[in-house]
């Protein structure tokens, strides 16, 4: 069967994207114990020691955070990066796979 004779099917319209406010208002709403607030915690729970009490350890708590932070930023820019590479390299792809499946049914006709 060539491809005139198929339908294109219509997708429906995505919805709009949700406003800053309607992000916020989810994330104070949510409970503390949400999936996506304790996915990434550390294993360990946090130390109840007077360590976390003196104000040098709340520094160095806070500046790994920070490290950890930047470290986990950068993986998501290279992920990025890598999958608008495969995005790139599948479009090429399908564009190819497209150009011969053209080519196979011209030269069948």
């Amino acid at each position: 069967m060539s491809s005139k004779g198929k339908k294109r099917v219509v997708l429906p319209t995505r919805p709009a994207p949700p406003t800053v406010e309607q992000i916020l208002e989810d994330v104070r709403g949510a409970p503390a114990h949400d999936p996506v607030f304790t996915a990434l915690a550390p294993e360990d729970p946090p130390d109840s020691s007077p360590r976390a009490e003196d104000p040098e350890g709340q520094h160095e708590q806070i500046y790994q955070q920070s490290r950890a932070y930047v470290a986990m930023n950068e993986k998501l820019r290279q992920a990025k990066d890598t999958l608008r590479q495969k995005f790139e390299d599948l479009r090429q792809a399908g564009q190819r796979l497209e150009r011969d499946v053209s080519q196979v049914t011209s030269a069948t006709s």
